[in-house]
């Protein structure tokens, strides 16, 4: 039998699949499952650079929920394969098969968080429209994978003085994971070389953009 996770009501199950069925379409459509103390941190990475030379900042998006109090497990699924129980509306049952993606790897802190400032949700909802329609608008027709990665990093990684000069991405992942509701005024903190954006909906966290730290080749002339 499948492993399962048990919430304290059915509005808590119904809100992890919900997350769950928005970052499947984001990302590598993983995410990952963290519980301890009663508190499941469910993230997912709408944005995540993928090879050495891919310019993507990692972006995750983070909702924390009430879960069984005894509860203890740190893993990654397919959001996917994320499913209700068919006995229980206060069950997820988990997919047999758990995944090790990059971005998994790299925690952000859980201490040290100083306050930076604020951004208006209104401000991030307007930033993710119009880097979807830049997106959509540089990418040419029939472009392969590589090029339609490329065109993504360089519009999401944009750091964007409205955003505190956060880039765009931050405001894609909070739209596209359904952060962002009402007019709020989102608190932003900072620790080390991580920023995470406070919505009462889930927080936003980045790092990045990541850096090759390679130099350019310049051409060189005869001696």
């Amino acid at each position: 039998m499948s492993e399962r996770l048990f919430f304290p009501d059915p509005l808590a199950a119904t809100d992890l699949l919900t997350f769950a069925g928005r970052a499947a379409r984001l990302g590598d459509g993983a995410v990952r499952l963290t519980a301890a103390a009663g508190t499941l941190a469910t993230t997912a990475a709408p944005l995540a650079p993928r090879g050495l030379f891919d310019t993507t900042p990692t972006v995750l998006g983070l909702r924390a929920l009430a879960v069984d109090p005894e509860l203890e497990c740190d893993l990654v699924v397919e959001a996917s394969a994320l499913r209700p129980a068919p006995d229980s509306a206060n069950v997820v049952v988990l997919p047999e098969t758990a995944l090790a993606p990059a971005w998994a790897g790299i925690q952000p802190p859980r201490s040290g968080w100083e306050h930076r400032g604020e951004i208006a949700a209104a401000q991030l909802a307007a930033r993710a429209q119009w880097g979807i329609a830049a997106v959509a608008e540089s990418v040419p027709t029939d472009a392969g994978e590589d090029a339609v990665r490329a065109v993504r990093a360089q519009v999401w990684g944009q750091a964007d003085d409205t955003l505190l000069g956060l880039p765009i991405g931050v405001a894609f992942a909070a739209f596209a994971l359904g952060f962002i509701g009402g007019s709020e005024q989102a608190p932003v903190f900072a620790s080390g070389p991580w920023t995470r954006i406070a919505l009462a909906r889930g927080h936003v966290i980045v790092r990045g953009p990541m850096v090759s730290g390679l130099t350019a080749v310049r051409p060189t002339g005869r001696a």
